[in-house]
């Protein structure tokens, strides 16, 4: 059994985590760029923990511009095992209404402007994300949630938009009634898919700002209204964070979903094809396959 390191991705609003103690903002370099911020270190109930910023203090990278491969490396490059992102979305759905939070475990990728994989020319990898988050760190999100007294919802579909504009009322429309997606990002992709070619658990809790477009008696999504809504998640957000070191607790056996196995059976360039200028960028995202 290894040990647990517990890494928070804090979406809009979320940009520091003051329950951690022994607090230390430390700078992490990766082949694949500089992070979205400094990552705060520290433990929490005696469990270590990093926590990203993942646009940055002061809200500095849009979503299309975050460093996610760099985000994604530099927290495998600090131990982290397990990844929670916290982020901000629109609703599509009546009864996840703003102030909820909704436990995601299902994913539509609507990005197209964002680097997706770590791999590429020189050493070829396919990784399933049939199932793109860890059942396990999701049910101790959801159990965190309502030991907070948070009005969570169990299981939905994320929308990954590109943005940074909001969506027209025609997409809001069909990416509810006719694909049957439930809440609406811009920053879970590529994320999850990053955090499953790393090898690392990823659980996502969406916090609901507002419903989007489609929603007749609320109009169309106003930036002032979200960051209302926005503060009183971030105090949920911590809430929520601050318990998972004691339901997660210190020890870590393997993954019983497989997620830090990912890799096993990904990599289809032979050894001797591989690209040695890549595979040094790769030490840390496949540092026991390389």
């Amino acid at each position: 059994m290894s040990g647990t390191m517990i890494g928070v991705i804090g979406g809009s609003g979320v940009y520091d985590l003051d329950t951690l103690t022994d607090r230390t903002w430390v700078a992490v370099e990766t082949p694949w760029g500089t992070p979205s911020d400094q990552i705060l270190t520290g433990t929490l109930d005696g469990v270590p923990m990093a926590f990203l910023p993942r646009h940055g203090r002061g809200h500095v990278h849009s979503p299309s511009t975050v460093p996610y491969r760099a985000n994604i490396d530099a927290l495998k490059r600090l131990g982290v095992t397990d990844v929670i992102s916290v982020s901000a979305c629109g609703s599509f759905r009546e009864e996840m209404a703003p102030g909820d939070f909704v436990v995601v475990d299902q994913f539509i990728d609507r990005t197209f402007a964002r680097e997706k994989s770590f791999f590429g020319t020189g050493c070829v990898a396919h990784v399933s994300v049939a199932h793109p988050t860890c059942p396990r760190l999701g049910a101790a999100c959801l159990a965190a949630a309502r030991d907070a007294g948070i009005t969570v919802h169990e299981g939905g579909t994320y929308l990954a938009m590109e943005g940074p504009q909001f969506s027209t009322l025609a997409e809001s429309r069909m990416y509810r009634e006719s694909w049957g997606a439930d809440v609406i990002g811009m920053t879970n992709m590529p994320e999850a898919k990053l955090a499953r070619e790393a090898e690392l658990c990823y659980a996502s809790v969406a916090m609901v700002t507002d419903y989007d477009s489609w929603h007749p008696d609320h109009g169309a999504v106003e930036i002032t209204d979200i960051v209302r809504v926005l503060t009183g998640n971030a105090d949920k957000a911590r809430a929520l964070v601050s318990r998972l070191p004691a339901l997660l607790g210190a020890g870590r056996a393997p993954c019983p979903h497989g997620c830090d196995r990912a890799l096993d059976h990904a990599l289809l360039t032979a050894p001797d094809r591989r690209d040695p200028a890549l595979m040094a960028r790769l030490d840390a995202v496949a540092g026991r396959l390389v």
